[in-house]
């Protein structure tokens, strides 16, 4: 029985620290993923504002006119103001993806250091506040410690109370029948 209980506890804590090993893998490649998408979010950043500088430039009143030199037309303040028109809606469409790019930016960063923090200190995660994006992670990993350690007590729990009955029982010579009334 005591080998038994002995082989039970050294299993599990060998899964416990296996487990543990594989969230620090986990945790190491989050970072990396994160950062890549950092790198993505930062390049796209950079493009959109080298556009808009471009369409700064093209929204000029006098490279509108210089973009319709070439063309004959009887209507010139029709198109120049079509021009500025498409020019001006690209712009907006543009300064929205940047603000939506900053938001991402911000997150990510946030996300970062909270993934970094976490396979410094695995033990400290439940005190780390994760962003939306990276909350199943948080869970899933304290959710499966937690369940683990609960059944861990439980089974631990219950075979002391089983040392406990066959003691009393020894100990008062009452039959299994006895036993299960008394409870």
């Amino acid at each position: 029985m005591k080998t038994r209980i002995f082989l039970f506890v050294l299993t599990a804590s060998l899964l416990m620290c296996g487990a543990q090993g594989f969230v620090l893998r986990a945790s190491a490649d989050t970072v990396d993923d994160l950062h890549r998408e950092l790198k993505d979010v930062q390049y796209r950043e950079a493009e959109i504002k080298i556009r808009l500088e471009q369409l700064d430039y093209d929204l000029k009143p006098e490279n509108i006119e210089r973009f319709f030199n070439g063309y004959g037309s009887t209507r010139p303040e029709e198109l120049r103001e079509s021009r500025r028109r498409q020019l001006q809606l690209e712009k907006d469409h543009l300064n929205s993806q940047l603000q939506q790019l900053a938001s991402d930016r911000m997150r990510l960063e946030t996300a970062i250091m909270n993934a970094q923090l976490l396979a410094a200190t695995p033990h400290g995660a439940a005190a780390v506040l994760q962003p939306n994006a990276n909350r199943h992670l948080w869970l899933s990993t304290n959710l499966r410690t937690m369940l683990a350690l609960c059944g861990l007590v439980l089974l631990l729990g219950s075979l002391v109370l089983r040392v406990l009955v066959r003691r009393r029982r020894h100990v008062e010579g009452l039959s299994d029948t006895d036993i299960t009334q008394s409870l």
